[in-house]
């Protein structure tokens, strides 16, 4: 499954590794992707959701009811 958050929608960026000798390689840097599983009262059951770090504080600020439907104004089944 690719490294992308369903609610802020960050994905990997791309760099490259230097070396002591300092040859470049490329590399990848992967956001911390966690799942999460929450309670949607309003639909009465659980959802899973695959968010950054970041996400989850956002969810915990606005809410899973707010943070659902900025997930599902983004095109992203729930």
């Amino acid at each position: 499954m690719s490294a992308h958050c369903m609610l802020t929608g960050t994905r990997p960026g791309f760099g490259n590794r230097i070396s002591h000798s300092h040859r470049r390689t490329s590399r990848r840097f992967d956001p911390n992707i966690q799942t999460r599983r929450y309670w949607l009262p309003s639909e009465s059951r659980h959802v899973r959701l695959r968010l950054s770090t970041k996400a989850i504080k956002t969810v915990d600020a606005i809410g899973v009811e707010a943070a659902v439907a900025r997930i599902r104004a983004r095109g992203v089944k729930v």
